[in-house]
């Protein structure tokens, strides 16, 4: 198709001349004159000739809605989109036109005796098409835009290839039947009335300065009431943004603002047909036809608003769930009862939020209008379907952007439909049960244990409130000293500290040496099964003193899976590095940031050389994922991620760690 009308234009001469000048004009071009004149051949000739040579740029660029087409659905759906859109919209405009010919309407007169060319009908009818092959909430956002760009078009600057655009879309949206806007998420329903709603603010603006010539017939700049635009444009600036966290009073602005502005339209028709329009012109000392073509954009939010009313029901200060939150207390004796993964006692750390639901408790952090849910929701195993359900109804609910960091699989199944995945970290498992050190795979290991034994460096499985005074300022000494060496302060979220193994139930391994130093240390976070026995050890801390026992991790890590194994624990987790893990990295442009972003950090923190440091022990791997609704989410999901393992963090630790990856690069 591109080349065809590639080729009439060099023919025609139109690539370097209008068209629209040409002898030809009146032969090849279609519309309702032609149509009357018997030149019946003129929707097929017209198709591929364009007016001017500058427009040929953008029906190219729009030839790409059907390319998108003829990848997802062939050439031959492609082609009859684009030419049942192409003639109805030729044929339908004019028969429109000819039908509003007989009114006094003087757009309907003008446009009834123009000509034209192009084949913008078909390519926007194979854009509209390849609009409702879009994945959500993408279908919903890309219908929205495009009805919005052509009824301002229509009203504003309406001619007969807009009313064509308009009717090639329209037809595709009435058998598509794609856009559903009841049907679509809360948080959609919420960002299209506050798009909208600022859309409709930067329109009124445009066009108080720019000239029109639409439905309503053309204006000077400054023809409409400053006043009450700038009114309109104020409140539209207050109640927006409380659109888009689902304030109920914004609405109720919305609301208001949308009937005062319908009810003015209709005293101003009234007054109009009373007095006629060159009255009412020299009485509002500017042109109506501004107000009455934002009155028709006001009566269609207007209309929208009422339909997702439900979508705006959040008061100040309400909170997320509908249940008293639960304590951490609740939280620790749904993890004895109920057992939990790798992650779930990390639940019980300080900066945590808890949604009771009716099966169980999801604990989340909120962050920079972000619930961050920890992992996977606690509670029996036959729940977490209806945990996750819950969890994102309610954070959805409060406005905020809901996603489950470091989840699994069956969390992971439970998401709604079209939620994305991004595996973020492999949680790495030992599996103890005759578990031995022996072969030549174990060398390193043997090697750490056997020298730990000449040099007379000792292991004990202990628990910090246990230690003397002495060792517990050893222990702080070791950590601040690992935190100084790097330009921003300690993670937490799913990497914690000295203050979270103060907890009884966590356990310190320690190797001392034969002066009574601690050479290094790891905390172990306890994993229950269900009825609360321990069924395995996951690992959170791991310090070592500078300049001391060089294999100490080696030694800590074989000395305490083997404990563990003698103990009858069934698993030891050596927990996931993040942005790390093990087979292809995820494909497409995040996986392309992901494996950047690792790279940077690797001087910071170093979590690809502790993913291979853990290869040592030979584990398997549990994909622990990112779950988020769509790429819309993910910048707001990495400034609250980022708040979450460094809440403590200032701007100018920030500037400054990222001064540092730039000197390193």
């Amino acid at each position: 198709m591109i080349a065809a009308i590639l080729i009439v234009g060099v023919v025609s001469q139109g690539l370097w001349h209008p068209f629209r000048k040409s002898p030809w004009w009146g032969t090849f071009a279609y519309g309702l004159p032609a149509f009357e004149a018997g030149r019946w051949w003129t929707p097929f000739t017209g198709t591929f000739l364009v007016a001017f040579p500058w427009i040929y740029v953008i029906v190219i660029i729009g030839f790409a809605g059907m390319a998108f087409l003829e990848f997802r659905r062939g050439w031959r759906v492609a082609l009859s989109y684009f030419w049942v859109g192409q003639l109805f919209a030729i044929f339908a405009a004019a028969l429109l036109l000819w039908i509003l010919r007989f009114t006094p309407w003087e757009w309907a007169q003008d446009q009834a005796a123009r000509i034209d060319v192009g084949p913008g009908g078909g390519v926007m009818a194979c854009i509209a098409a390849a609009i409702g092959l879009f994945k959500a909430p993408w279908r919903v956002r890309g219908w929205a835009l495009l009805l919005a760009w052509l009824f301002v078009a229509m009203l504003f600057w309406g001619n007969v290839l807009d009313l064509e655009h308009l009717l090639g879309v329209l037809l595709v949206l009435a058998f598509d039947r794609s856009l559903r806007l009841r049907r679509t998420t809360v948080r959609e329903q919420r960002l299209l009335a506050f798009l909208g709603l600022i859309t409709l603010g930067a329109i009124e603006i445009i066009v108080l300065i720019v000239p029109t010539d639409g439905l309503f017939g053309p204006t000077a700049p400054v023809s409409g009431s400053a006043i009450d635009i700038l009114t309109d444009v104020v409140i539209i600036g207050l109640a927006a943004n409380g659109l888009r966290r689902g304030r109920r009073w914004a609405w109720i602005v919305s609301i208001a603002l949308a009937l005062v502005n319908i009810l003015s339209m209709a005293l101003l028709i009234l007054l109009i047909a009373l007095e006629g329009w060159v009255e009412m012109k020299d009485l509002l000392r500017g042109d109506p036809s501004v107000s009455l073509a934002t009155g028709v954009l006001w009566i269609l939010a207007f209309v929208y608003l009422i339909l997702v009313r439900g979508a705006f029901r959040v008061r100040r200060r309400s909170r997320v769930g509908a249940h008293t939150e639960p304590t951490v207390d609740d939280v620790k004796a749904e993890i004895h009862t109920y057992g939990g993964g790798t992650l779930s006692w990390m639940a019980t750390w300080d900066g945590n939020s808890y949604l009771r639901t009716s099966t169980g408790i999801v604990a989340y952090q909120k962050r920079s209008g972000v619930a961050i849910a920890l992992g996977d929701p606690l509670g029996p195993s036959s729940g977490v379907a209806r945990s996750t359900r819950e969890f994102i109804e309610a954070v959805e609910h409060q406005a905020l952007i809901p996603c489950f960091f470091s989840a699994t699989a069956p969390t992971k199944a439970a998401v709604p439909r079209g939620w994305r995945s991004l595996v973020v970290a492999d949680d790495t498992i030992v599996d103890l049960p005759g578990l031995e050190f022996t072969g030549k795979r174990w060398n390193n290991i043997r090697t750490a244990l056997n020298r730990a034994e000449r040099e007379g460096v000792t292991f004990r499985l202990t628990h910090l409130k246990d230690e003397p005074w002495g060792v517990q300022q050893q222990l702080r000494a070791i950590s601040e000293m690992w935190v100084g060496d790097r330009g921003l302060p300690e993670m937490s979220f799913t990497l914690g500290t000295l203050d979270e193994a103060e907890d009884p139930e966590v356990r310190l391994a320690l190797a001392v040496s034969e002066n009574g130093d601690v050479e290094g240390f790891l905390s172990w976070l306890p994993r229950y099964a269900p009825g609360g026995e321990v069924y395995g050890w996951t690992l959170d801390l791991m310090r070592r003193r500078e300049g001391g026992f060089q294999t100490v991790m080696e030694f800590l890590l074989g000395s305490s899976v083997r404990a563990f194994r003698d103990e009858g624990a069934q698993v030891a987790s050596l927990s996931g590095a993040p942005l790390t893990h093990e087979g292809p990295r995820e494909p497409g442009i995040i996986g392309d940031l992901t494996e950047r972003l690792a790279t940077a950090l690797e001087p910071v923190y170093g979590f690809q050389a502790l993913h291979r440091f853990k290869q040592k022990f030979h584990p398997r791997y549990d994909r622990m994922y990112l779950l988020y609704r769509d790429e819309g989410d993910l910048a707001g999901i990495a400034t609250g991620l980022t708040r979450a393992f460094l809440p403590d963090a200032t701007l100018r630790q920030f500037a400054g760690a990222g001064l540092d990856l730039v000197r390193r690069d």
